[in-house]
């Protein structure tokens, strides 16, 4: 795990990114799922690489972004390379990274003391090239900065993923006005699904494909990400995601 200072952050991450390895061309275009129900709704058959994904929680405040960073965590995982994760706050909790198959050791956080700085760190290292993935976490993404995020992952072919993160739900107002991101996801907490053992269950979310560049969205009932970063559909519900909300509204 390496942990970079905010000043001056983006030398600093430039003479970084030089020391990673994988700096490989993109061997492939798209980071499948796995699960037919949603790569068919991704053009390419998944996460188009190049290209900027929106992520965020739902309406369940601090648990539903937890999610989010998992889901995003277990995407990062399956890329082949280094991750360079940008943010101001630096409260990930390892442990629950590791088990979606992304350990700290894999990845460069870049803690920034301001959203100028997350926003200028990321587009340098969607830039430069040569990693699995970059992460951000933001709060806003304007549409200007966004296109400019989108080119510099086109440019590189590299796969930026944005978590947004608010401090209070007053700040998540702007989420859903346009942006350049490929997709946009909403990841919700579901009660978990019943396993053999008494009292333990699977983590279960909603995941909403709320906006995909030519092609349409969609809502899975999924499995939180296993030990390599892979999900799952939910094995009673996955076709019905109103009842699994009635269900979460219910408990």
């Amino acid at each position: 795990m390496a942990q970079i200072s905010a000043n001056p952050i983006i030398s600093e991450l430039r003479d970084r990114i030089q020391h990673l390895e994988g700096a490989a061309a993109r061997r492939t275009s798209v980071l499948p799922f796995g699960l037919a129900e949603i790569d068919a709704q991704l053009p390419g058959g998944g996460l188009a690489y190049g290209a900027l994904h929106e992520v965020a929680g739902g309406g369940n405040g601090a648990i539903d972004g937890a999610a989010a960073a998992l889901f995003i965590g277990g995407i990062a995982a399956r890329a082949t390379g280094k991750v360079v994760w940008c943010l101001t706050r630096f409260d990930l909790f390892f442990p629950a990274l590791a088990q979606v198959g992304l350990h700290p050791d894999r990845v460069i956080f870049v803690e920034c003391d301001k959203e100028e700085t997350v926003l200028a760190s990321f587009e340098e290292a969607l830039r430069y090239g040569g990693l699995g993935a970059v992460v951000a976490e933001l709060v806003r993404l304007p549409m200007t900065a966004s296109r400019r995020l989108q080119l510099a992952a086109e440019k590189s072919g590299t796969l930026g993923l944005v978590i947004r993160r608010w401090r209070r739900q007053t700040e998540a107002s702007d989420f859903g006005m346009p942006t350049a991101a490929v997709t946009r996801w909403r990841i919700s907490v579901l009660p978990s699904e019943p396993l053999p053992v008494p009292g333990v269950g699977r983590a279960r979310w909603l995941a909403e494909l709320m906006r995909v560049r030519a092609g349409e969205g969609g809502q899975f009932i999924i499995g939180a990400c296993d030990g390599q970063g892979r999900i799952c559909l939910s094995s009673d519900t996955a076709d019905r995601p109103d009842q699994a909300r009635r269900s979460f509204a219910q408990s």
